[in-house]
C-alpha cells in the first residue's frame, strides 16, 4: 500500500504530530507551531450548533421506484413512468432530545426524504404519525419549549408539557397517540412514515388533488414497552443507529411502501373536517390509500458529519407538479427549516454535496456568504435581468395558485375544526384493551409527576377533562390511575 503523507491543511508536510514545538527541550510552548494552532483551532470548530429540534438522528442512502400510474393526478417527473428509480437521502430522528440523548425513548420520530429529482431536490419532511400537537406555527415555539429542559432545572418538566396540553385541547388526538403503544418504535426500520401535513398535486392539465403520504414499512410495526425501552435506552443509546446501520451493512435493505390518500380540490371546501388541519387525519373508508411505489435504503454514509449532521431538508423545496397547501403549520415550516439550516450551516448549505440537487446544476444569481468552495459564479453577471446571457425565469409554475378571501387578520379555526376530542376517542376505542391498558398506564405515568399545588392539580384535572371528552371511559379510568398515583 502506498505510504500517504499527513500534511497541513494548506497543503504542506508535517514534520511531527507527535510533539509540539517549544523554547528548547523543557521551554515553553512556541506561538510559531502553526500545525499546533491550526489542530487546537480546529478542533474548537468541528461541532456546529445542533438542531433545535430533531437533533438526534441518524440516515442512509437508497432510491425510490414507482409502481403504479400515478399521472392522471401528478406532472412531477420522477413519478413518471411505471419502474422509475430516483436517489433519495432518508434522515431519521427523534424530536426533543438532544444529539446523545437515547434513541429507545418515547417521542416521535422524524422521517426525512430528499428526492435527487431530474428537476432539482423534493424535500419531503415527515415524521412517523400521521398527526400533529398544534395545528398553528406561532404556537410551535412555546409547544418546544414546554417538551425541552427547564430554564431553571435543566430537565424536562412534567408541570410544563402537561400545563402546555391542557391548555391547547387541539393536541389530544396525538397526546393519545404518543402514549399508545406506537410511542416507542423498536427501530427506525419498524415504524411507518407520513408527510402528515396535506400537500398539492397537479397534472398536466392542470388539475388540482391534495394528497395525504404514509410510507408503510415493509419489516413490519414492533413496538418497545417502557420497561423494554429503558433497560436497550442504557445499554446501547444509539440503539436505532446501530439497527439501522447494520441492516443496511448485512445487505437486509429496509423499504417502505409509499401509498396516498387524494383528494379532489373541489371536495375539500365542503368535507367534514378542515383538510389542511395536522391535528387531524382523513378517514380511509372516505379517501382509501393507493399504492404509489416503494422506498429502499442501501448504502450507509462514509461520514456521518458530512450527510447526516449536514443534511438540510427543507418542505419549500418543491418540483414541478408538486405544492403546498394551505396548512398553517406547513406554510410556517416553509420558512423555518430553510432559515434554520441557514444559521446552522450557513448560507450556501444548499452546495453541500449531501443537499446538492443531482441531475441538474443550480444556476442562479446566489453569490458570496461563509464557506463558498464553488467558482461563486465565476465571471458571469450577478444581477437579472441582464444582457449577458444569465439565467432566466421559465413562466411556468410548478403548482396551482392557493385560494383567498378576507380581509388579512389573525383568524381562529373554522367552526367545523372545533372538534379536538372526535377522532382521539376513536383511536382510543380501536385499540384492543391490553392497549388501552398501557395507554392509561403511560399518560398517568407521566401527568402525576406534575406538583401537587393549586396550580398543578389545575394542570392535572384540565389535562383529564381532555381526554374525558374524547371518550367517557377514557377519562374516567385515567382519573383514577391519576389519583392512586398521587396518593
Amino acid at each position: 500500500m502506498t505510504k500517504r503523507r499527513l500534511t497541513t491543511e494548506s497543503g504542506a508536510p508535517v514534520t511531527d504530530n507527535q510533539n509540539s514545538q517549544t523554547a528548547g527541550a523543557t521551554g515553553p510552548v512556541l506561538l510559531q507551531d502553526q500545525h499546533l494552532l491550526e489542530k487546537l483551532a480546529r478542533f474548537n470548530r468541528e461541532r456546529i450548533p445542533e438542531r433545535v429540534v430533531h437533533a438526534r438522528g441518524t440516515g442512509a442512502y437508497g432510491h425510490f421506484e414507482v409502481t403504479a400510474d400515478v399521472t392522471p393526478w401528478t406532472s412531477a417527473r420522477f413519478l413518471s413512468d411505471i419502474g422509475k428509480k430516483t436517489e433519495v437521502f432518508v434522515r431519521f430522528s427523534t424530536v426533543a432530545g438532544s444529539r446523545g440523548a437515547p434513541e429507545a425513548v418515547r417521542d416521535p420520530r422524524g422521517f426525512a426524504i430528499k428526492f435527487y429529482t431530474e428537476d432539482g431536490n423534493y424535500d419531503l419532511t415527515g415524521n412517523n404519525t400521521p398527526i400533529f400537537f398544534i395545528h398553528d406555527p406561532l404556537k410551535f415555539p412555546d409547544f418546544i419549549h414546554s417538551q425541552k429542559p427547564d430554564p431553571h432545572t435543566n430537565r424536562q418538566e412534567p408541570d410544563n408539557v402537561w400545563d402546555f396540553f391542557s391548555l391547547s385541547p387541539e393536541a389530544t388526538h396525538m397526546f393519545t397517540w404518543l402514549f399508545g403503544d406506537r410511542g416507542i418504535p423498536a427501530s427506525y426500520r419498524n415504524m411507518n412514515g407520513y408527510g402528515s401535513h396535506t400537500y398539492q398535486w397537479v397534472n398536466e392539465a392542470g388539475e388540482t388533488y391534495w394528497v395525504k403520504y404514509h410510507f408503510k414499512t415493509d419489516q413490519g410495526i414492533k413496538c418497545l414497552t417502557e420497561a423494554e425501552a429503558a433497560v436497550l435506552a442504557g445499554e446501547d443509546p444509539e440503539s436505532h443507529t446501530t439497527d439501522l446501520q447494520r441492516s443496511i451493512d448485512e445487505g437486509d435493505f429496509p423499504s417502505w411502501t409509499l401509498k396516498i390518500q387524494l383528494m379532489p380540490a373541489s371536495e375539500a371546501a365542503g368535507y367534514a373536517i378542515n383538510p389542511f388541519d395536522v391535528t387531524k387525519v382523513w378517514p380511509q373508508k372516505d379517501y382509501p390509500l393507493m399504492e404509489v411505489g416503494k422506498l429502499v435504503l442501501d448504502r450507509s454514509p462514509d461520514s456521518f458529519f458530512s450527510d447526516v449532521e449536514q443534511a438540510g431538508f427543507d418542505p419549500g423545496h418543491f418540483v414541478p407538479g408538486i405544492g403546498p397547501s394551505p396548512d398553517k403549520m406547513l406554510q410556517g415550516r416553509l420558512f423555518a427549516y430553510g432559515d434554520a439550516h441557514r444559521y446552522r450551516l450557513g448560507v450556501n448549505h444548499t452546495q453541500l454535496p449531501v443537499n446538492q440537487p443531482h441531475a441538474v446544476v443550480a444556476d442562479n444569481y446566489g453569490r458570496d456568504g461563509a464557506m463558498r468552495f464553488d467558482v461563486n459564479g465565476g465571471m458571469d453577471k450577478n444581477y437579472e435581468p441582464n444582457s449577458f446571457g444569465g439565467p432566466t425565469q421559465s413562466d411556468t409554475p410548478l403548482y396551482s395558485p392557493l385560494e383567498s378571501s378576507g380581509p388579512s387578520g389573525a383568524y381562529e379555526w373554522e367552526e367545523r375544526d372545533t372538534d379536538n376530542f372526535t377522532q382521539a376517542g376513536a383511536l382510543y376505542r380501536l385499540i384492543s384493551i391490553d392497549a388501552q391498558n398501557r395507554l392509561i398506564a403511560s399518560i398517568s405515568g407521566s401527568l402525576a409527576g406534575v406538583q401537587k399545588t393549586e396550580t398543578g392539580d389545575g394542570i392535572v384535572a384540565r389535562s383529564i377533562g381532555h381526554f374525558r371528552q374524547a371518550d367517557a371511559d377514557f377519562g374516567k379510568r385515567l382519573e383514577s390511575a391519576v389519583t392512586a398515583l398521587r396518593g
